[in-house]
């Protein structure tokens, strides 16, 4: 059974810097023997994170990122199984939402400041199926 999760974090103050390159990394290489696919949408203190596979499989990540020390304040804001993978062309995509235009924020988000504990998950998904279509997602695999 495919399931998809959608979560939000607040990075730790501790997070050394390269932190995301570390985490694409981890990514790009346990993730194809998981059969784990996704995106990752960070900023420098935000973290909004799909991922999509077998529902063992990415329960078992979700449990390892809530125990990971970059992450705090960790809400999970959708989740739901599914027929068919949505990002299957990524082992994890990465979006960097410093680079995010405030009207595209705007279609989701009541402010044009990235929040995405104060979205809804249908709301952060929709902005992330924009960011794809616009080319806005990084490492297809």
């Amino acid at each position: 059974m495919l399931v998809r999760l959608l979560y939000a974090s607040h990075a730790a103050k501790e997070t050394p810097a390269g932190s995301i390159t570390a985490i694409m990394q981890q990514s790009h290489s346990n993730n194809p023997r998981q059969g784990i696919t996704g995106v990752l949408c960070h900023s420098e203190r935000l973290y909004l994170q799909v991922i999509e596979g077998g529902r063992d499989q990415v329960n078992a990540l979700y449990a390892k990122i809530l125990r990971d020390p970059r992450h705090t304040d960790a809400i999970l804001l959708h989740y739901e199984e599914i027929c068919e993978r949505r990002y299957s062309g990524w082992t994890m995509g990465q979006v960097n939402l410093n680079k995010l235009n405030p009207g595209t924020l705007l279609r989701y988000s009541a402010l044009p400041e990235f929040n995405p504990h104060a979205l809804s998950g249908k709301s952060s998904l929709a902005l992330i199926d924009e960011l794809m279509a616009a080319a806005s997602v990084l490492g297809r695999a």
